[in-house]
C-alpha cells in the first residue's frame, strides 16, 4: 500500500507540474495573441480593398499587359501550405496540412502535377517526411517575417511568369476569434478570385490610371500581391497563438480535473492503509491478551 501511495503522491506532483507549464503557456499566448489580433485587424480592410482594387484592374487589361492575370490550361499548380514552427497548438497545423492534401489530390485527379511550397517548420516536416505520389518540394523558407514574405511572394511570381506552375493556392487557416480558425484554401495566382468577380460585376468601378497602365502593371500589382500572401501570414500568425491559447486552456482544465481525481484517490488509499494499520494493531493486542 505505501508503494501504491508514493507512485500516486508522484503523479501528483507530475500533473502540478504540468498545470503550471500549461497555465504559463496559455498566459504567453494570450500576450502574443494580442499583438498578433492587432495586426490582423489593421492589414485585413487594406488587403481585402487592394484585392477588390486588383481583380478590377486585372479585368481591364489585355492578354499582353495582365501577365498574373492570363487564364491557362492548367498543367501544374502550386501549393504554398502555411503552419507555424512549433506544435502544442490543438488541431491549427494539421488542418492547414490537410487543406493542402486535398488540393493535392484534386490535382491529381485532374492530372495536374503539384508543386509544394511550405512556410513554416510543421509544414515542412509533414512534406519532407511523407511524400506519396503526386507532388514535388520547390523550396523551404524559415523565419517568417515581411521581408522573408516579400521573397517568397517574389518567387511564387517568378515562378509563374516561367511557367514553372500555371496556377498557385495558399492553404492557411483565417483568425475568426481566439477560439475558431477557418482552414482555408485561396487563389493566388492567377488573379481571378470569383467572388471578387461576381462582386466587382454588380458594382463596376472605373478607374484612371497615373501615370500609366505598365508601371501600374510592373509595380502597383506585384507589391499588392507580396501584399496578400504577408496577409495570409499575419492570419496564420493570429490563428496560431488562437489555438495555441484554446488548447492551453483545455489542458490545464483536464489537469485539474485529473488532478483532484488524483487527490481523491490518495486520499480513499491512504485512509485504507491507516485503517488496515488500525486493524492490525487491535489484532495483535486481542492475541497478546489471548
Amino acid at each position: 500500500m505505501a508503494g501504491g501511495l508514493k507512485e500516486v503522491r508522484e503523479r501528483i506532483g507530475s500533473v502540478q507540474n504540468t498545470m503550471q507549464i500549461t497555465s504559463a503557456m496559455k498566459m504567453v499566448s494570450a500576450a502574443k495573441l494580442r499583438r498578433a489580433q492587432d495586426a490582423i485587424t489593421r492589414m485585413r480592410p487594406y488587403a481585402e480593398k487592394i484585392q477588390t482594387i486588383l481583380a478590377n484592374v486585372s479585368a481591364t487589361l489585355d492578354s499582353s499587359e495582365g501577365v498574373f492575370s492570363q487564364e491557362r490550361n492548367v498543367k501544374t499548380a502550386l501549393v504554398v501550405c502555411i503552419t507555424s514552427d512549433r506544435g502544442l497548438c490543438g488541431a491549427f497545423n494539421n488542418n492547414n496540412i490537410k487543406i493542402a492534401k486535398e488540393i493535392i489530390r484534386e490535382n491529381e485527379e485532374k492530372g495536374i502535377k503539384t508543386f509544394v511550397l511550405p512556410l513554416g517548420k510543421k509544414s515542412s516536416e509533414a512534406f519532407i517526411g511523407n511524400r506519396p505520389e503526386g507532388f514535388e518540394l520547390v523550396a523551404i523558407f524559415a523565419d517568417l517575417n515581411f521581408d522573408v514574405s516579400s521573397e517568397v511572394a517574389e518567387f511564387v511570381m517568378n515562378g509563374y511568369l516561367k511557367g514553372d506552375w500555371d496556377s498557385v493556392k495558399i492553404a492557411y487557416s483565417k483568425f475568426k476569434n481566439a477560439a475558431v480558425q477557418i482552414p482555408t484554401k485561396e487563389k493566388f495566382l492567377p488573379l481571378l478570385p470569383e467572388e471578387v468577380e461576381e462582386e466587382a460585376s454588380s458594382n463596376q468601378v472605373e478607374y484612371i490610371f497615373e501615370p500609366n497602365r505598365e508601371e501600374i502593371v510592373e509595380n502597383i500589382i506585384p507589391s499588392a500581391l507580396k501584399i496578400q500572401l504577408y496577409k495570409a501570414l499575419l492570419d496564420s500568425h493570429a490563428s496560431e497563438h488562437g489555438a495555441r491559447m484554446t488548447a492551453m486552456h483545455s489542458a490545464t482544465e483536464n489537469a485539474g480535473e485529473l488532478l483532484n481525481e488524483l487527490k481523491i484517490s490518495y486520499n480513499k488509499a491512504r485512509q485504507a492503509s491507516i485503517t488496515t494499520e488500525i486493524l492490525e494493531i487491535v489484532a495483535g493486542s486481542e492475541a497478546l491478551e489471548g
